[in-house]
């Protein structure tokens, strides 16, 4: 009795082991970002290294490196504009929840050659982290395509979601390096990296690791009052208003 536990024990070890022996090793040149009002963007470096141990098979097509940086989430909107009556106004609208508001996606080749659409669409990879349009009676998948598109498109031209398939840079076979460009509207808060192994297709290992955006000086300021002390923020600014009104009507008084 005592050898068949051991034995199923010993199989269930075995069925549970990691199927590759490579390990992802990362680290962030910073991760701490500070905004203040002068800032105009920022890069960061990725440095990575593939540890193997010396029972690992050799991989006939060599290793990809997948980076996915995705920053702080919300929902987002996106509105579609027709023409009625000669004015252009807003019509139909999709709801984007739980989207990442920055989202860069490096890779040291196109992310299509790397894993099947399937596999990303499962793991959740590169843009697929953009969720479909909360669902409503209205919605047809025809649109909600449309709708997804636009979002990416308009995010796209303010650098705030990036794929670069020459992203990631292998210094040698085991080394390699990316640099995260952040631009000057990048949001604030928390951003998660995340690295992932593949070699034929398939995913090897996953590294995680997370920078911090943070707003400081006088913008870190204002945004502390207006949240912790409303009423009196409210006040300042009012009082604010009325002596730059008066002021004004001094200055400028006709006599």
């Amino acid at each position: 009795m005592r050898n068949r536990i051991a034995l199923a024990f010993a199989l269930l070890l075995i069925a549970t082991a990691p199927a590759s022996a490579e390990r992802l090793i990362t680290s962030l040149s910073n991760h701490q970002v500070l905004v203040t009002s002068s800032f105009t963007g920022t890069e960061l470096v990725l440095f990575g290294s593939i540890e193997r141990d010396e029972k690992t098979v050799s991989r006939r097509g060599g290793y990809n490196i997948i980076v996915t940086v995705s920053g702080p989430r919300q929902t987002l909107v996106v509105r579609r504009k027709d023409h009625v009556l000669g004015i252009w106004t807003n019509a139909e609208s999709r709801s984007f929840l739980n989207t990442p508001t920055y989202l860069a996606v490096l890779s040291n080749r196109p992310v299509s050659e790397i894993a099947a659409p399937e596999l990303m669409r499962r793991q959740e990879i590169g843009t697929y982290l953009i969720p479909r349009p909360a669902l409503t009676a209205q919605i047809q998948s025809g649109e909600d395509d449309i709708f997804r598109d636009a979002l990416i498109r308009l995010r796209k031209q303010r650098k705030l979601y990036v794929e670069e398939p020459t992203g990631v840079t292998f210094l040698t076979p085991s080394l390699f390096r990316a640099t995260i460009r952040l631009p000057a509207e990048a949001p604030v808060g928390i951003y998660d990296v995340d690295v992932r192994l593949f070699a034929d297709g398939t995913e090897l290992a996953r590294a995680h690791s997370a920078l911090e955006v943070v707003k400081v000086g006088i913008e870190q300021f204002i945004v502390n009052a207006a949240a912790n002390h409303g009423i009196l923020y409210g006040l300042f600014t009012t009082l604010m208003a009325l002596a730059t009104g008066w002021f004004a009507s001094v200055v400028f008084r006709k006599d």
